[in-house]
């Protein structure tokens, strides 16, 4: 699995890496968010990106359709720094408010709504990506 890094018109590269849609992925995506904040100097995001990418690794791991994912991290602007997962399931997550006894699953949203400035999924005819930002100082 490459990583592959573009310019973007910020002139920060953007980040992603194709991998398996396996729960171990998301220590790949936390690495990959990783270096990519620490290159942009962003190393105060480092902790809310690793759980941001990693709740979306969890949600595609447990409802895309095909065998890998794609984790994007790119800086939008100067003032943001995305962080996606795309998979080819067009099914659109959503927040869970309800209450299951004991059961923990199935709030991952709620942490990324939490955590970053804004989220939301965009869909395509083939999938989706599902992506939150956080803002930098």
């Amino acid at each position: 699995m490459s990583v592959t890094a573009t310019p973007r018109p910020t002139g920060h590269p953007g980040y992603s890496q194709t991998m398996r849609r396996a729960p171990e992925s998301a220590e790949v995506a936390h690495k990959l968010a990783r270096t990519a904040l620490a290159a942009w100097g962003e190393e105060d995001l480092i902790e809310d990106a690793a759980l941001v990418i990693s709740e979306l690794v969890s949600n595609a791991v447990d409802h895309a359709r095909l065998e890998s994912i794609r984790i994007v991290v790119t800086r939008p602007s100067e003032k943001l720094v995305g962080l996606g997962v795309v998979d080819r399931s067009r099914n659109v997550p959503y927040v869970r408010t309800d209450s299951d006894g004991d059961n923990t699953r199935g709030r991952g949203l709620l942490l990324v709504d939490a955590l970053t400035d804004r989220w939301g999924t965009d869909r395509y005819r083939w999938g989706k990506q599902v992506r939150g930002e956080l803002k930098c100082d």
